[in-house]
């Protein structure tokens, strides 16, 4: 790792604060080919300062190399081809299926947990890597890290949406929607979310929440938007200047599955402040709905890709 205040140059990049264990003044990122003549060897060799291999004193040889395998065949099972089908597969205990996944419903709820007003949000901030790492199989137990640096109290709020009683809510709410046909889940708000790493679980640990939807001003990400797309969340887009919206807010969206399948490019839905208690409290806003290709709607419609491959 580089010195404080040392140049630093690598062919990867990493999104978070000091994550290559200090922080460097200045920094390049280069191409493999690049690296690889920035030569590691020489570079150690001269005390840790950038130095190509062409420019350290040294004699050249060519040594024959030669594979032990010995070491993998001590260490490593190979059990290919030697399965017993009487046998079931045991999970470990830190092992989860993943819930089942309801498909797109007519209309939805979507109950504002977590309002995110920094200019950028990473994936890490979304679902933080390090004291996580223990938990990638097993879904549950990861999402209740989400959002854990960034709005500690949002995996409370999510979870406490199920107690929330659709038909109560459209009563108070004086809305035309038939409970039947209507679907309450979480949403978060955040300007730009997704930025840096391409984790999967940034998007899939808000579904296990109980998440239907985002709400941005724009995705930093091709690949997080994506991933929200695959986990059957809808990646809406506010364009309004100011935030109509904060937490524990409903906002009401009806035909929401016509609108995707009509590939409509936006919707307008009905803020409720707080509980509802009176139709002076409710707002219209409109949110918009991005680009999406055919799969994309498909796969929102089944309500994730798990569903959209089963079909």
């Amino acid at each position: 790792m580089p010195a404080n205040n040392e140049f630093s140059i690598r062919h990867t990049t990493r999104n978070f604060p000091n994550r290559e264990g200090s922080k460097p003044s200045d920094g390049q990122i280069a191409s493999v080919a690049l690296m690889d003549a920035r030569s590691i060897a020489a570079t150690a060799a001269n005390g840790g300062y950038l130095t190509a291999a062409t420019e350290i004193d040294v004699d050249y040889k060519e040594y024959k190399y030669n594979f032990d395998s010995t070491v993998y065949k001590n260490r490593v099972y190979f059990g290919y081809g030697k399965a017993d089908t009487s046998l079931d597969l045991k999970f470990g205990p830190n092992i989860a299926d993943w819930p089942a996944f309801e498909s797109l419903s007519e209309n939805i709820i979507l109950k504002v947990c977590s309002v995110i007003t920094d200019e950028v949000t990473t994936t890490d901030e979304l679902i933080p890597s390090g004291e996580t790492s223990s938990y990638r199989s097993n879904p549950y137990k990861l999402a209740e890290f989400t959002l854990s640096r960034k709005d500690p109290e949002y995996v409370k709020r999510a979870k406490a949406v199920g107690a929330d009683s659709i038909s109560a809510l459209i009563e108070r709410a004086k809305i035309d929607f038939a409970p039947a046909e209507t679907r309450l889940g979480s949403v978060i708000y955040a300007n730009k979310p997704g930025d840096g790493s391409a984790r999967e679980q940034a998007a899939s640990c808000q579904k296990v929440l109980g998440g239907v939807a985002n709400i941005a001003r724009e995705y930093a990400t091709k690949r997080y938007r994506s991933n929200l797309i695959n986990w059957g969340m809808i990646p809406f887009i506010y364009n309004g200047k100011d935030l109509p919206f904060k937490n524990g807010d409903y906002i009401f969206v009806p035909n929401i599955r016509n609108a995707i399948k009509n590939k409509d490019k936006a919707v307008k839905a009905c803020i409720c402040r707080g509980d509802c208690q009176s139709p002076a409290e409710i707002r219209e806003i409109v949110l918009q709905l991005p680009e999406l290709t055919n799969d994309e709607r498909d796969i929102i419609l089944a309500g994730c890709l798990i569903n959209y491959y089963r079909k």
